[in-house]
């Protein structure tokens, strides 16, 4: 997984009645665009250091704005 600054970080969910979460990368603190990251979640504005697991994918503020359904 790769990603710089501004780009979101988006978190299907793995069980039933599981919410996408989805959220800012504020840092990057991975060599070349690893992580972890710095992340602030839309749903809550915190802040979390996070290593994405399986489900979890990286969009740019572009991707993300031709993609709506990424929203919800």
């Amino acid at each position: 997984m790769k990603a710089a600054t501004g780009d979101w970080l988006v978190i299907e969910g793995t069980h039933l009645n599981d919410r996408k979460r989805h959220g800012r990368i504020l840092e990057v603190h991975g060599s070349d665009g690893a992580p972890p990251y710095l992340v602030r979640w839309d749903d809550t504005g915190a802040e979390t250091v996070v290593i994405p697991a399986a489900g979890a994918h990286i969009l740019t503020t572009e991707q993300l704005k031709q993609a709506p359904n990424h929203l919800t």
